[in-house]
């Protein structure tokens, strides 16, 4: 199957944007504990998930196209929703409360391996959707967001924990319900890739004009 861009930049997204949360965490672990063994149980919860999210989505990838455009197209339409609301939660807090710091009271091997788990199973929803289209692409995407994510955790340390990734969010918002519509839309029709950039920029728009409206005075989302 030839490479898919579309379905290696979606998937590079949505690792990039919940690993980077796993990995912000991560470095708050080692910054009050001064244990390195934080980023390994973060990394354990994370492959805890996800290799059975790649076993999963390779037998998929012989189910009929329009079983497997169906199911993507529900996962991806869910999670692009909770991203968009995510997105303006994350305005909203950073009119209002700002950024709050995490207090974590827990064991730390508890905490980074729980935070891992999740946060790769947040990516593993959309992740299912986009392996069984195109596994080498989607697994390409998902490898490159592992290796951007260590990267940057590295580089940045202590400040990847403020980067404010509501424009992320709105973003990969935008790609993810883009998708969803696409592959619903070729359940019943033959469609162009070429569709694709303007349903993007539709949802993106939308995504960031929902996630930006002005806050109500009681700080509702």
């Amino acid at each position: 199957m030839a490479f898919d861009p579309g379905i290696f930049l979606a998937a590079a997204g949505i690792t990039t944007l919940e690993f980077a949360e796993a990995a912000a965490v991560g470095l708050a672990l080692y910054a009050e504990s001064r244990n390195a063994a934080a980023f390994l149980f973060v990394g354990a919860g994370a492959a805890v998930v996800l290799g059975p999210t790649l076993l999963v989505a390779g037998a998929m990838s012989v189910w009929p196209s329009a079983y497997v455009r169906g199911l993507g197209g529900v996962l991806l339409l869910y999670f692009g929703v909770r991203l968009a609301r995510s997105a303006r939660r994350s305005v909203v807090a950073s009119k209002t409360t700002g950024f709050r710091h995490e207090e974590f009271t827990r064991g730390l091997a508890y905490v980074g391996f729980s935070v891992g788990a999740v946060e790769a199973f947040e990516a593993a929803i959309v992740l299912v959707g986009l392996l069984p289209e195109n596994y080498a692409s989607a697994g390409a995407g998902l490898g490159t967001g592992v290796v951007i994510v260590a990267a940057a955790a590295y580089a940045l340390r202590s400040q990847v924990r403020r980067v404010k990734q509501a424009n992320m969010k709105v973003a990969v918002a935008g790609l993810l319900l883009a998708f969803s519509t696409f592959w619903f839309g070729e359940i019943a029709a033959e469609l162009s890739d070429l569709l694709l950039l303007p349903l993007f920029l539709v949802f993106a728009a939308s995504v960031y004009l929902f996630a930006n409206r002005p806050v109500p005075r009681s700080g509702s989302v």
